[in-house]
């Protein structure tokens, strides 16, 4: 291959065998500055056919084993979305032995979800942007505002993203974060990867000790060909795409109510390995001390899974690394943590006890339907009917024929057992154990004295929410990983911030202080809940009111307002300048102005307890009233209970006096 110069672009054009071109700057560092970053060039486009051949084979062979390892894994995946109980069934079925059984779902694991959901959601993506940078200064402010304006405005689908991800999360055990710089949204992009589409072997350790960690990804034939338009991909005739999908897929579909395939060929997607793996490549060997040491160094493969063609191949590290360090290119947000690789999560913690509240539910509706709606017995020959099989409708009556003696010899009602109060009081045990296994547990912070110090608050809640705060310091240490990916990803193309847009004039110092500066998760690791957050600020303005002279009020009003949620509390306050001025004017004395001070500090700190107070309070008057409503269930209960069993022994007493009429009983 030759290149030529083109001097009307003033770049270098050197034509591929692929037909293809590679377009080089005759003088880079002139480029424009709004140009798209290209991390590294695709040197699929040098390599020979048996090459990509062998290395195609390496990668989906790889990729298969990864997948066997797997595979009852994806199989409990798909279970748990059964124990959701999100697919809208009928009341009952018919069973096999053709009696019609019920067929609805405990919510226990799909409460624990969601409930998990939208608390972390709360903490980790703040309305104003989730970034905090770790520093101090106006160039660290302008870099804080810079990123939050980015990942809020700019890169829209990260807040939908990251919410559905975190469900999986919560769900599955494990939800994935996935960096990288996209070529057709010319900017730096962070996406969820499905944990089913992330194809690890359960052996490894960690991501960062996996040789192999291979991305499946459904791509459009629209997509597709942009990508080959753009020269990420190689321009080649590809073989039709076969749609294809595994147990998960097809479960979803199913819930859903749709197709998990498309009828129209023109529909059908792509199915890609982008497999991030160790190769030693000829030609673009490790080599050190100008020798080549035989060993394999970080490549990123994209392989289509149908026709088994290497799309892409370029290298997964930096050029000036001697070391070769492969890329930060996926970050794991794990639930609890136990055997293997992979997390566990709610589905694997909540599943039995899901599995038997629902059969607990399954067995009280039926035994209801069958008291309300019952099945009986009838003497062979001893009723006299034009339908010997019949069933009266509520409301409805049925004519027989007179018979001998008395018909409650002829038909006979099916003695169903109804629910007694000890296997009630069971499931309601069970309910509870898995509630607080789950995080879901009501939190009973108005027991005892109404007037209870914020510490004691304070302790109830942290004991009854350690579960979920330990999980919530593992997804807040996850996104501070995720964030130092998105800052690297920043640094090497930093225009990204502002492509398509107007460059602002401090867009110098911004570029700096990515360099500078660190970005950090604006959630706190040591609080996972806003009740959490008030009762600690709460216990902050006691301990301050208690020795003022050893705390700094203006201090301790800022952190009570961002508590309350204010992003920007220092506007609501007045400079200590700014008071003693107005102090002045008045005619107060200089030495009354920290009076002032405090006394307007005392004011607010005294509106932010009554907020909590009240919050207080109707948790209390909530929990009073969820007891009550359980004491009158309970009596209820028991009275119906009561009556039956009185209407049984009655029943019992008048069988006994129509056998044996002298006899005497009483109830």
């Amino acid at each position: 291959m030759t290149a030529q110069f083109d001097p009307t672009t003033g770049k270098w054009i050197e034509v591929t065998p692929e037909g293809g071109a590679l377009i080089y700057d005759a003088n880079p560092e002139e480029s424009d500055a709004n140009e798209e970053f290209e991390r590294s060039p695709n040197i699929a486009l040098k390599l020979t056919a048996s090459e990509l051949s062998e290395i195609s084979r390496e990668v989906i062979e790889g990729v298969e084993e990864d997948e066997r390892s797997r595979a009852q894994w994806l199989q409990k995946r798909a279970r748990a979305l059964d124990q959701l109980g999100l697919k809208s069934d009928l009341l009952s079925s018919v069973s096999a032995a053709g009696m019609s059984i019920s067929t609805v779902r405990h919510p226990l694991l799909l409460e624990a979800c969601i409930r998990s959901q939208s608390n972390t959601i709360g903490e980790l993506l703040p309305a104003d942007g989730p970034v905090k940078v770790k520093g101090e200064g106006d160039d660290a402010t302008l870099l804080e505002d810079a990123c939050n304006e980015y990942v809020v405005d700019v890169a829209k689908e990260y807040y939908p993203d990251t919410d559905r991800m975190i469900f999986q999360t919560y769900l599955a055990g494990a939800g994935f974060k996935k960096g990288y710089h996209c070529p057709i949204k010319r900017r730096p992009v962070i996406e969820a990867v499905d944990a089913k589409d992330l194809i690890i072997s359960n052996d490894v350790t960690d991501l960062e000790s996996a040789n192999r960690v291979t991305h499946r990804i459904k791509m459009s034939q629209i997509t597709m060909k942009r990508m080959q338009i753009a020269g990420v991909y190689r321009d080649i005739n590809i073989s039709d795409p076969v749609e294809e999908t595994d147990v998960v897929d097809n479960k979803l579909a199913s819930i859903k109510g749709i197709a998990a395939t498309g009828n129209r060929p023109q529909d059908t997607s792509f199915t890609l390995y982008e497999c991030y793996l160790n190769l030693d490549i000829p030609g673009y060997e490790h080599k050190k001390d100008g020798k080549a040491t035989g060993l394999p160094i970080p490549y990123r493969v994209t392989v289509d899974k149908s026709s088994q063609e290497v799309l892409e191949i370029t290298r997964n590290y930096d050029e000036d690394d001697e070391d070769c360090i492969k890329f930060v290119n996926f970050v794991m947000y794990p639930c609890v943590p136990m055997f293997g690789f992979l997390p566990s999560g709610y589905n694997h913690i909540l599943g039995n006890t899901e599995n038997a509240l629902t059969a607990a539910w399954r067995i009280m509706l039926d035994n209801g339907m069958f008291n309300n709606f019952p099945v009986w017995l009838y003497k062979k020959g001893g009723t006299k009917n034009d339908r010997p099989d019949f069933r009266a409708s509520p409301g409805e009556g049925i004519a027989i024929d007179s018979i001998e003696g008395k018909l409650s010899d002829s038909v006979m009602a099916v003695p169903y057992k109804e629910t007694n109060p000890a296997f009630m009081g069971l499931v309601d045990n069970i309910a509870q154990t898995g509630q607080r296994l789950g995080g879901t547990a009501e939190i009973q912070v108005g027991e005892g004295r109404q007037d209870a110090p914020v510490g004691t608050t304070l302790a109830l809640i942290e004991q009854a929410t350690k579960i979920m705060a330990a999980i919530h310091k593992r997804l807040h240490t996850a996104q501070a990983q995720e964030l130092c990916m998105l800052r690297d990803l920043l640094r090497e193309d930093p225009e990204a911030l502002w492509r398509g847009r107007t460059r602002p004039d401090n867009a110098d110092a911004i570029i700096q202080a990515l360099n500078d500066y660190t970005l950090t998760p604006r959630s706190d690791p040591n609080t996972p809940s806003q009740m959490h957050r008030l009762a600690k600020v709460a216990a902050l303005a006691q301990r301050s009111d208690q020795h003022p002279d050893r705390y700094d009020c203006m201090a301790v009003e800022e952190e009570i307002l961002r508590a309350l949620g204010f992003a920007d509390p220092t506007r609501f306050l007045l400079s200590p300048e700014t008071m003693q001025q107005n102090q002045q004017n008045q005619g107060a004395q200089p030495h009354e102005v920290s009076g002032m001070v405090k006394l307007a500090s005392d004011k607010m700190r005294m509106q932010s307890n009554e907020s909590v107070a009240q919050i207080k309070a109707r948790n209390d008057e909530a929990n009073r009233q969820v007891k009550v409503l359980d004491i009158q269930q309970r009596a209820h209960d028991a009275e119906a209970n009561r009556q039956a069993k009185i209407q049984e022994k009655s029943l019992d007493i008048a069988h006994s006096l129509a056998v044996h009429p002298d006899s005497q009983h009483s109830i």
